[in-house]
């Protein structure tokens, strides 16, 4: 229970899928509310694998491809950044109804990038799954291990709930908001993403920084 506690804490503190949803709304605005489920189902779906994955193979991907995790941070809060970005000058020519409901988009290459990578399960997400799974370490008796792993399991299937669930009624809060402040909620989810890549570049280029201070640059 303590490691099921502390996996989902860990997860809700980096995902937030209350706060994403208005971002994921924004993205889906042309989209039915059939289709919105259906690609929240897919999201959720996704994000499971990426923690998961993240959890038992992401040190094993990074070591094999010798990327350490300040640089996934960097890298990753640049996309997040320039999906924020993207989003806050997305819209700016004003568009009737009309216009917009004729407006196609093709949702479904969009399940995978951006809506799971990197705004739902991000460089954040997979470098806090990747922590966890080292610190599987600790553990010297198998059966501990596997306590450990079905923990965090329980834990990303809760989260890939919350997720599914935040997202497939964001609609709710476009009825409740309206759509000038459907509108609004989501330029200002928008800021929040930009404003977090950068968090996430600066914590890297933080880490990057701090080794660089410490062992120094190698030599040539």
């Amino acid at each position: 229970m303590e490691t099921f506690l502390l996996v989902l804490a860990a997860l809700f503190s980096v995902i937030n899928p209350p706060g994403t949803a208005l971002v994921f709304l924004s993205m889906t605005k042309y989209a039915s509310i059939a289709t919105r489920r259906s690609l929240a189902r897919r999201v959720a779906i996704n994000s499971f694998f990426v923690m998961t994955g993240s959890l038992l193979i992401g040190a094993l991907v990074l070591r094999l491809y010798g990327i350490s995790v300040p640089v996934l941070r960097v890298a990753g809060g640049i996309i997040v950044a320039s999906s924020g970005w993207k989003l806050l000058n997305d819209g700016t020519r004003t568009e009737t109804g009309a216009a917009a409901k004729d407006q196609w988009v093709d949702y479904s290459g969009q399940a995978f990038y951006p809506l799971t990578l990197p705004l739902t399960t991000g460089p954040g997400t997979i470098a806090v799954m990747i922590s966890l799974g080292l610190s599987r370490t600790a553990y010297s008796d198998v059966r501990e291990d596997i306590r450990f792993f079905l923990a965090s399991l329980l834990a990303t299937i809760v989260m890939a709930g919350g997720i599914y669930v935040s997202f497939a009624y964001s609609d709710r809060v476009e009825r409740a908001l309206g759509g000038s402040g459907t509108d609004i909620a989501a330029r200002l989810s928008a800021f929040i993403l930009f404003c977090l890549g950068i968090q996430i570049i600066w914590t890297g280029a933080s880490d990057l920084l701090a080794s660089v201070q410490t062992h120094g640059i190698p030599a040539k």
